[in-house]
């Protein structure tokens, strides 16, 4: 019979380690300790200290979003794989979690505007977009919208948690939140690396301080 494995069982003593070994392997420096939380659940989310270069703040995003959730604002999503890996218990103030990507309205939508059902499906958060925190971790045709939707005169959520994934528009779309977030504080991981783990991660940070 085999030798059982040596292998650490307690779920706390994990967590507690795996935060440490990224604070000791991650170049955190130039974040602030409030931006590392997040950075360090994001990897954490990723398994890749090597993220840690590519994560950006902008515009004080951590405070807004904070006091954005605080406040009560929707989290509205781009798919359900964020908001099903949001932590409900870590909302501050039960915080609506919306993802209208499987309304029955979606198809229609993206046949008559001729792109994505992530895309089309922001059409359904003209009532609850204003102050709102928006974490996009899947598809960069949904954070291209949010733009244009913006730019055509949208109200402006709080925060733009930028993070979708992938080979084609996932860089370019977070380029373009960062070079202009039209006055919405922001945060992207730039270049092909996101995905909905890492979005989810992010809301949890935000949603309270503290691993």
């Amino acid at each position: 019979m085999a030798e059982p494995h040596a292998y650490l069982r307690d779920g706390a003593a994990i967590y507690e380690r795996s935060f440490a070994i990224i604070r000791a392997e991650a170049d955190l420096a130039r974040f602030s300790a409030e931006e590392a939380e997040v950075a360090v659940r994001m990897i954490h989310a990723c398994g890749l200290v090597e993220a840690a270069r590519h994560i950006v703040f902008g515009q004080n995003l951590v405070e807004a979003a904070r006091a954005a959730l605080a406040n009560g604002a929707p989290i509205l999503c781009d798919a359900e794989m964020v908001a099903h890996g949001i932590t409900r218990a870590r909302l501050p103030a039960r915080n609506d979690v919306i993802c209208t990507l499987r309304d029955a309205r979606v198809p229609a939508l993206a046949d008559r505007l001729a792109t994505t059902r992530s895309a089309a499906a922001l059409e359904l958060w003209a009532e609850r977009l204003a102050g709102a925190v928006v974490a996009i971790g899947n598809a960069p045709t949904a954070l291209f919208r949010l733009l244009e939707l913006i730019d055509a005169g949208a109200p402006k959520p709080a925060a733009i948690l930028g993070i979708p994934v992938g080979f084609v528009g996932a860089a370019e779309s977070k380029d373009a939140l960062a070079s202009d977030s039209r006055g919405v504080p922001f945060l992207i991981v730039r270049g092909r690396l996101g995905g909905s783990a890492m979005a989810a991660a992010a809301v949890n940070a935000l949603a309270r301080a503290g691993l």
